[in-house]
This record gives structure tokens, sequence and C-alpha cells, in this order.
């Protein structure tokens, strides 16, 4: 309680609206009242742990908003598995005010993003000629257009991608994500800092990332180079 109290101080002080919730189920509730720009999730509650809560979310659909979690306790693999399911950072209390503001100010600012990045309307091609279902006629190198189930996406090097629509949402979301780290790793050489500054992560976050999905960056900066 005192935690969640001077949070929302603190937040407040800075502008922000607050809404408060002591535990997962009083979380459900806000959430189904709507999405908010930003949530902090803490990972030991009464009810129903943090990481429960943010893969009930995911499940159905509901993970639309940055979530930051927190824990005083929590492993090294339970942050990793946080950020797999979807979370956008991970904060150990107790929390330096700085670190808690800038963390904020990043998930507002992806959520901004988000909101501001235009919808990719699908093309398509179901009687598109060869050329076209290969991707070689797009005058837009970072289009997408659909093809049997799935879709090319190419990137602004011209190197086409392919995810089929019918993997499960999490295989496809982890798909997506790898395609999306190689694709910024290989523009920037492989540099963690440059790739770090371009999708909005912190690094130690990125490094976390690129581990679950399996991407090496060692071997995409000799590939870009």
């Amino acid at each position: 309680m005192g935690i969640r109290e001077l949070l929302s101080e603190i937040l407040s002080d800075e502008g922000h609206a607050i809404q408060l919730a002591e535990n997962a189920q009083q979380a459900r509730e806000a959430r189904a009242g709507g999405a908010p720009d930003l949530v902090l999730l803490d990972i030991w509650m009464p009810d129903t742990d943090g990481v429960t809560l943010l893969k009930e979310w995911q499940r159905d659909g509901l993970l639309t908003m940055p979530v930051i979690m927190m824990s005083g306790h929590a492993t090294i693999d339970t942050a990793v598995e946080a950020t797999r399911i979807g979370a956008l950072n991970f904060l150990e209390k107790p929390i330096a005010l700085q670190k808690l503001l800038k963390a904020v100010q990043q998930g507002l600012t992806r959520a901004q993003e988000t909101v501001r990045a235009p919808a990719l309307a699908p093309r398509p091609v179901a009687a598109a000629q060869p050329e076209e279902a290969q991707g070689f006629n797009q005058p837009n190198p970072a289009a997408a257009i659909s093809v049997r189930g799935g879709a090319t996406v190419a990137g602004a090097d011209n190197h086409m991608f392919n995810l089929s629509f019918d993997l499960p949402l999490r295989e496809a979301r982890d798909a997506f994500e790898r395609m999306y780290f190689e694709h910024h790793l290989g523009r920037e050489g492989g540099s963690m800092t440059r790739v770090a500054e371009k999708t909005g992560l912190e690094r130690t976050h990125l490094y976390r990332k690129l581990k679950q999905l399996g991407v090496e960056p060692g071997k995409l900066a000799k590939k870009g180079a």
C-alpha cells in the first residue's frame, strides 16, 4: 500500500491521471473499463501474480497498452518471461525516482507512437502476377501484402520477410519481432546502441528480447558489414 500510494503521488505530481488497483481483480475491472495509456504492474499481488495477469491480457487481446513490471523479489528468468509475453520494461524495487520517471516517459512515448502509426492496409494479390506476389514491384519499401494466408514484408534494404497467418498468435508475434529486430540490426550494422534508440528500448531490455527470440547481433553485424 505504501509503495502504491507513493507512486501515485509522484506520478500525480508529474501531471498524470492515476487509477489504483489493490489486486489483480481490481486491475481486470479497470482494464475492462478502458485501456489506460500505461500500466505499472507488480509481480507479487494477493490474489493473482502479475505475470499470470499479463498472460491473461495477452491471451484475451487486451495487452494493447505498454506494461511496466515491478518487483523486489523476481529473478532474471521472471523478467525475461514478462518481456517475452509483452511487457515493455521491468523495474526492480526499490525504484529510483529518475529511473521510474524515465521508464514511464518511454512507455507513454511508445504508446503515442503506436497510436500515430498509420495502419498498413493489406493489398490483396489473389490474382497477382508472379512478380507482384514475390514483392518485386512494390514502390513502398515497407509495404506488406497478403499472400495465401500470410504476408510478405519488404524492408528498406529490399530484403523479403515472409510471415504466415496460420501460426498461433504468440508464434506469429515472435516471428514478426524476430524479423523486426533482424532488420534493424542489419541496417545499423549490429550496433545495439543505435538499435535501442531506433526501437525505443533500453539496452538491457533489448538484450533480453534478442536472447528470448534467438537473435544473434554478432552474426547480423557481419552480414550487414
